[in-house]
């Protein structure tokens, strides 16, 4: 009765205004008044707790959109059955009130994936030293991502099922998501075709976040793994974006699959009368003196020869992809150094030998290769 009384007394002061103006200002009003409420219940709260508790402004900032999403449709459904607005308005209203309930519902689960997600992910901070650090984060990354496409995939389709005019828009979703599902990888949508293989990747980790990969004769960094696709950090800073499925059907190159640390190679040609053993000890020295030798792997063989020179492997291990690259051009730059300064009848050099001219009744001189003095010999 007194709700009643009021909106008669409503009604003979605002008789002159259209009923469906009036309810939908009382819609808008009660909206108004809970985002209000909700901005002064925020300022209290950071004002109390902000200090003490720093988490719980991360929660407040985190969960801004749908609190207030929440408060709007509470306060609309206590306002719409009061408000005097005929069938042809409220009903629309009320489908909307329902659609906004599952958008809010859908809201809400990826901020808990989200926040669930970052909250394990804090646990793992140094990515590129740890090989365990790096195997988590790509799990959790590939999930929440595959999860928050399910999450918009179930909220659009249900939202859609409420309307009978677009209701089998939303069967289709549902219909089409529930095949792919079952035929896994014949997947015939590219993006669920994508989202499988995310899950592969994140079940099978062929690649992890940080890992060195060669793509398409490029080499460079896994920087992030999406929901459909890889963002690849090139050597140069650029980036190369890869569909999902490509780490699936076709082969790649990842360096740091196991570990990440790298064995380097340092390949050198020399002079046959180069001092190995001097030159190996001498290697040994400058690498143990460098910052990037990981303490791993350090040797010197000769692994071939040929008419003028015979060349040098130097193996030299670091912590990183990175790191085996400078430690590559370091030592190689002092071992050229070390070789022209220290050794320099190890330089290359061609020989000959020089036999009198015929022609000139051996006034002059005519240069002959050994090799081509050999053969005239042994005929």
């Amino acid at each position: 009765m007194h709700w009643q009384a009021l909106m008669a007394d409503i009604d003979r002061m605002f008789g002159w205004i259209p009923s469906w103006f009036i309810g939908l200002s009382l819609v808008a009003g009660a909206m108004l008044l809970a985002l209000s409420l909700y901005r002064i219940a925020k300022w209290l709260l950071t004002r109390a707790f902000g200090t003490r508790l720093p988490l719980l402004g991360v929660f407040i900032e985190r969960t801004s959109g749908p609190a207030q999403l929440a408060l709007c449709l509470a306060a609309v459904a206590l306002v719409l059955p009061l408000a005097p607005l005929d069938d042809t308005i409220r009903t629309p209203l009320m489908r909307l009130f329902v659609v906004a309930v599952i958008a809010l519902i859908g809201w809400i689960s990826i901020r808990i994936v989200d926040m669930s997600a970052a909250r394990y992910l804090q646990n793992f901070r140094d990515v590129a030293e740890n090989f365990v650090a790096r195997k988590h984060v790509t799990q959790v990354r590939v999930f929440k991502r595959v999860t928050d496409t399910i999450i918009v995939i179930i909220t659009v389709s249900t939202a859609l099922m409420t309307f009978d005019s677009v209701r089998q828009y939303g069967v289709s979703l549902f219909a089409s998501a529930g095949a792919a599902g079952i035929i896994v990888g014949l997947a015939a949508r590219p993006l669920l075709s994508n989202l499988i293989a995310g899950l592969q990747i994140a079940i099978t980790q062929p690649i992890r976040i940080e890992d060195a990969v060669i793509i398409e004769n490029e080499w460079g960094w896994v920087e992030d793994i999406a929901a459909t696709y890889v963002v690849i950090r090139l050597w140069d800073w650029r980036r190369m974006v890869v569909p999902l499925s490509y780490f699936i059907e076709k082969p790649f190159q990842n360096w740091t699959r196991d570990t990440a640390s790298l064995i380097g190679v340092i390949a050198l040609h020399v002079d046959y009368r180069a001092d190995v053993p001097r030159i190996r000890r001498w290697l040994e020295e400058a690498v143990k003196q460098s910052k990037l030798w990981d303490g791993a792997v350090v040797n010197l063989q000769v692994i071939d020869a040929d008419s003028r020179t015979i060349e040098l492997r130097a193996l030299v291990s670091a912590r990183n992809a990175p790191q085996s690259w400078d430690l590559r051009c370091e030592i190689r730059e002092r071992l050229v150094a070390f070789i022209r300064d220290e050794m320099p009848e190890a330089l290359p050099r061609d020989r000959a030998i020089l036999i009198p001219s015929a022609q000139d009744d051996g006034d002059l001189l005519q240069r002959v290769a050994p090799e081509k003095v050999r053969a005239s010999a042994r005929n």
